[in-house]
């Protein structure tokens, strides 16, 4: 079945209501300053219909063409990304009566999930007409924008904080991309970058500062929906936080879908981080509105060394609206949960991405994971550029 391509509408904000034109870039909400939302013609889909020719479709995330934002087909910008496996981990020992299932972005271009939300987010800037683009990272997201600047052909600049991995910044580096390193985290790099930029005329791609990347995480929800169809959907998923746009997309996802008639019930979304940077969780826990910036942050995963996440009222939401809550672990469980998925299951999962199988066990203990359930596991990137063993001495400390 040939895709009659985007239905895109409009832009909203959930936050003040205010609706926004699509048809040029735009950051956040002009009149309020929250995210703004990609909303669809949904009335024009038939539903039934699109489900089942989604099989003919190419195994890349846009075969979900109608509910993406790019309107034209030439400004689609794609490494291949997407449709990534679904891996059935059976039983785990920690979580006896609970099936366990993993979907592993890791072995996306680039090497994590962040290609989904660039891929999309850089095809849109391309077709706007945007030429030099902009990001503040812990890694990952800076990769990923390089190498899809690069093949849209557009320049890209990369704020990093100094404590990044060097291999990321090599990274970078190698797909064209001007690195500036930053001392301090996620949030003083981000700073720093839209101070730098204010009047450089780049675009900034930041995590829910633009509508797109957004975009891109919420095929995360919608190829969890297709692999695991019917009752195989799983009733919990446990979801390495940092930034949030992934929660944040899975419940748009669902939502979707839900509207379109294809979604009965949503799986419990579970905000997973570190006890030394865990400031969702806390807002989860005291039943804040809005999620207030951590003091102190530390962590041996970059990616999930965010202190003050913006627009953490979607975050907050996502998490609400599905019935789920949040989970804190210590980094030594996490780099635990690095081994164990590598020597039990042969997957090979970043920090970030090994939290969620250390989650499982607190959560099984705890009664939030019930037996007989089915609990997915997201794995968000590779573990590659990291050693296992160097990070058990990280957290062991000085001998």
């Amino acid at each position: 079945m040939a895709s009659p391509g985007s239905l895109l509408d409009h832009l909203e904000c959930r936050a003040c209501c205010a609706i926004v034109a699509a048809d040029r870039p735009v950051g956040p909400c002009p009149t309020c300053g929250h995210t703004l939302f990609a909303e669809y013609h949904l009335d024009r889909l038939d539903a039934a219909r699109w489900r089942s020719g989604l099989a003919e479709r190419p195994a890349t995330l846009w075969r979900y063409r109608e509910l993406l934002p790019v309107e034209h087909s030439e400004a689609i910008t794609t490494l291949g990304e997407g449709f990534s496996p679904v891996l059935d981990l059976g039983e785990v020992p920690e979580a006896p009566g609970v099936r366990v299932s993993l979907k592993d972005d890791g072995g996306l271009p680039t090497g994590s999930f962040k290609a989904r939300g660039m891929a999309v987010a850089v095809s849109r800037a391309r077709e706007l007409g945007l030429k030099e683009l902009f990001v503040p990272s812990a890694g990952n997201a800076g990769v990923a924008l390089a190498a899809y600047s690069a093949r849209a052909r557009l320049h890209a600049r990369v704020y990093l904080p100094e404590e990044t991995p060097p291999s990321m910044a090599q990274q970078c580096r190698q797909y064209g991309a001007e690195v500036v390193t930053v001392r301090g985290t996620i949030r003083e790099a981000g700073a720093s970058a839209r101070e730098a930029e204010a009047r450089s005329g780049a675009f900034d791609m930041s995590t829910l500062r633009e509508p797109y990347r957004v975009e891109g995480k919420k095929t995360m929800g919608l190829e969890i929906f297709e692999q695991l169809p019917g009752d195989d959907l799983p009733d919990a998923i446990l979801y390495p936080t940092g930034g949030g746009t992934g929660l944040v997309g899975m419940a748009k996802a669902f939502r979707e879908l839900g509207a379109l008639g294809l979604l009965a019930r949503t799986p419990r979304l579970y905000a997973v981080q570190p006890s030394g940077c865990a400031p969702v969780v806390r807002a989860l826990r005291e039943g804040g509105a809005r999620v207030g910036p951590w003091e102190g942050p530390r962590t041996i995963a970059p990616g999930l060394l965010v202190p003050a996440p913006f627009a953490s009222e979607r975050i907050l939401e996502a998490v609400r609206s599905t019935h789920g809550d949040g989970v804190t672990l210590d980094d030594r469980e996490i780099v635990a949960a690095m081994r164990q998925l590598a020597d039990r299951h042969g997957v090979s999962a970043s920090p970030e991405g090994a939290a969620p199988y250390a989650a499982l066990a607190r959560l099984a203990r705890e009664g939030r994971v019930r037996q007989g359930e089915h609990v997915l596991l997201y794995n968000t990137g590779s573990g590659l550029p990291f050693s296992i063993d160097a990070l058990e001495q990280a957290t062991r400390g000085p001998s």
